[in-house]
This record gives C-alpha cells, sequence and structure tokens, in this order.
C-alpha cells in the first residue's frame, strides 16, 4: 500500500492535507476539487482507506500475523518534514518497519498545524489511533493530553522516563566531535546550536557535551564564540560573520556545530571572507546528513543512525501496543565520527 509520502507527492499536496482528506478530518477547510484530486491519486496507487485494511485485516490474518494497527506521529520541528535533512530519514525509518509489521501511519504532523488543544484532542479521538510516535520534545500540558488518549506512545530524542524512548546520547557524541577538534590541536573551539523546550542551552545536550569536553581538557571557551542560533540557518550564518568581523579579541580556530545545517551555513560566512577551512577556521558538524558529504570541503560530523532510529521506534510501538514491552526503557543507539576535510588538518 502507497505510503502518505508518496500520495502526497503524486498529488501535489503537503503531507498534512493528504493525511487530513484520508482520514476524512475536517478541522481545517478543504476544497472538494481538492479532496476528489487526492483520492483519485490515493485509488490509482493502490491506497486502502484504513477502516477497510482494518476490517481485511482481521478476517484473514493468522495467529501469527501482526493485526492490523493505525499509528500517528509528530514531529517537533517547524519545517515541511517530510524535506528536512535530519527528520526525514527518521520518518522513512518509521514508515518502512510501519509497512512491513502491517501497520498504516495515518498522519505525520508538526506542532506547528494543530491549534491547540482542543484541536488535538479531537484528531487523536476522531482518528482513534492505536500507538503514537512523537518526535523530539513537545508542549507538556499537549503531552499529558496525549497519553490520556492514545493506548500507546514511543518517544524518539524525548525526555519521559514512563514510556519506552529511541535516542542517542548527544552529551557523548558532541563530546566526540570537540575532543577530535583537541586532538588536531585547537584550543579556540566555538560552539553553534541552539536550545530544548527549556529555553537554558546550558541545559542542551550537545551544548554540555561541548563545554564538557572543553573543561576535560582544560580549555575554556570566550563567550562571543558560543552562538545560540536558535537551529536557524539564517542566525547561524549571519552570527558566524559577526564573530568572524568582531575586533575584540581573537576568532576561534575551530567550530563544533549541534547540527550540520548550522555547520554549512557558517561555512559559508568563513569562506565569503577569505578564509581557508580548515587551515583558518576548522568545522565539524552533528547528524551527518547526506548533503554534508558535498560541501566545500566535505564536512566532518557526528553520523546518527536516523533510519534505525525510525525503525526501532517503530517496531518497539508495536511492541508495545500487543503488551511486549510491560515497562518503559530507553534505547540508546551508536553514533560514530566521521572525520572529512573540514577539520583534518594538525595545528601545530
Amino acid at each position: 500500500m502507497p505510503t502518505l509520502k508518496e500520495i502526497a507527492q503524486h498529488a501535489g499536496f503537503s503531507i498534512s492535507t493528504v493525511s487530513r482528506v484520508l482520514n476524512n478530518d475536517n478541522s481545517r477547510h478543504i476544497s472538494s476539487e481538492t479532496k476528489s484530486k487526492i483520492w483519485n491519486v490515493a485509488n490509482q496507487l493502490g491506497y486502502i482507506p484504513a477502516q477497510t485494511a482494518k476490517s481485511t485485516a482481521r478476517k484473514s490474518a493468522s495467529p501469527a500475523r501482526t493485526e492490523y494497527r493505525q499509528v500517528g506521529c509528530i514531529v517537533s520541528v517547524p519545517q515541511n518534514k517530510y524535506n528536512h535533512p535530519y527528520f526525514s530519514p527518521i520518518l522513512e525509518g518509521i514508515e518502512k518497519k510501519l509497512s512491513e509489521l502491517n501497520c498504516s501511519l495515518a498522519y505525520v504532523i508538526t506542532m506547528n498545524e494543530i491549534e491547540g488543544e482542543k484541536a488535538m484532542r479531537r484528531l487523536l479521538q476522531d482518528t482513534k489511533l492505536d500507538g503514537l510516535i512523537i518526535v523530539e520534545g513537545i508542549d507538556q500540558e499537549m503531552y499529558e493530553t496525549i497519553k490520556r488518549i492514545v493506548p500507546a506512545v514511543v518517544g524518539i530524542d524525548i525526555a519521559d522516563p514512563s514510556v519506552p524512548v529511541i535516542s542517542y546520547d548527544r552529551v557523548q557524541a558532541a563530546k566526540s566531535a570537540v575532543r577530535h577538534l583537541i586532538r588536531q590541536g585547537h584550543k579556540r573551539i566555538g560552539f553553534i546550536g541552539g536550545t530544548g523546550l527549556t529555553g537554558d542551552l546550558e541545559r542542551e545536550k550537545r551544548y554540555r557535551g561541548y563545554r564538557d569536553a572543553l573543561q576535560e581538557a582544560g580549555l575554556e571557551a570566550a563567550p562571543r564564540w558560543i552562538i545560540n542560533a536558535g537551529w536557524d540557518v539564517n542566525v547561524s550564518y549571519s552570527r558566524m560573520a559577526e564573530v568572524l568581523d568582531s575586533k575584540a579579541g581573537e576568532p576561534p580556530t575551530a567550530i563544533f556545530a549541534a547540527s550540520d545545517m548550522m555547520a554549512i551555513s557558517a561555512m559559508r560566512a568563513v569562506t565569503e571572507r577569505g578564509l581557508r577551512i580548515p587551515e583558518d577556521v576548522a568545522f565539524i558538524g552533528l547528524d551527518n546528513i547526506e548533503v554534508s558529504q558535498f560541501t566545500t570541503p566535505p564536512l566532518s560530523t557526528i553520523h546518527i543512525p536516523k533510519s534505525e532510529i525510525g525503525m526501532m521506534a517503530a517496531k518497539v510501538l508495536v511492541d508495545q501496543i500487543e503488551g511486549n514491552h510491560p515497562l518503559p526503557f530507553k534505547l540508546l543507539m551508536p553514533f560514530q565520527l566521521i572525520i572529512r576535510q573540514s577539520s583534518d588538518y594538525q595545528r601545530e
């Protein structure tokens, strides 16, 4: 059966619009012309409505086969989730594994697409989900509402010891990146990133890993080298330019960016000023998004198994629905340091 993403691509509408039409969600007005086009494309691709598929699965299922399940996914990201270089592989992993387990991904939505708790409650009740995957932290009040309504919840990179969570060790991943820069001889190492739901950079795990690695090496970071870009690539670029143009002390010789996108935009600010990477300013990111290997020079980074994280979350959710995990747990997926030319330069 086609995925929501495939239907959206063929119909030329967003995944959210396709999800609403196929699930008869009337919380937002959608023209009859749009609905008709989406249903035509869905039928051409062999889409089976959720209730029909569930009924068919129940009639034909053997004791060894997983019963048809309907699962939702909420992503804490403002951009288009299927075009986001970090979240897209996670979502593709979720869809792939759910399909293998005879489950349907009913919808993928962001918090920006939900207009308050009442809309969320209506969406959850109307769709009648068997389970929900939450990718990164969301508003606490909204989260508690979800847990009261949805039978099974699994988180990806969320802080809740009461549900199964799939993640990676962000502190250690960041320390691995900064330690690499230190081994290359750097002593003036800057940071680019953003905060979590708390709004406090000191509590952000990747920043903590950066800070801890410097402290272990007996190094300090000047406040002007620490850029809270709010996970915005435009801010990363402009603030990096300000650091390089400033006359207030020496600039950093290396930058650890808490995401590859932050690193790539900051690299542009460096090259525009005629500086060399890595000879003048070295860079290492975190995520290993696909484009990082094609930057000039190729970006060193920490590989995060994004697709595998999504697949594992889907598998754990189905197990949770079937009662196979009576106790919550946290599973940390492995990460890997990938050294490319943006940092591969030994300073004396």
